[in-house]
């Protein structure tokens, strides 16, 4: 089995080694986070805007969501 390691340059000063298998992992990981962030901002775009006069007729009128949220994720626009 051949290893391949790749050598990281950081701040010009150090270098770390690192299994090409951990480096594709570790940027993986890191685009999959981005891109569900960016995805969910995207959503976003889409939700129509409700004022509180509007929200408190939906309220009024169905009640208050239950407090039991399955996923729930906080995304600044």
């Amino acid at each position: 089995m051949i290893f391949c390691y790749i050598y990281v340059i950081i701040n010009h000063m150090t270098t770390i080694t690192i299994p090409k298998k951990e480096l594709k992992t570790i940027i993986k990981d890191s685009v999959r986070e981005i891109f569900k962030q960016e995805t969910m901002k995207f959503r976003a775009l889409f939700l129509p805007f409700v004022s509180q006069k509007e929200q408190k007729d939906i309220e009024k009128r169905y009640g208050k969501p239950s407090r039991k949220a399955v996923k729930s994720t906080e995304v600044k626009i």
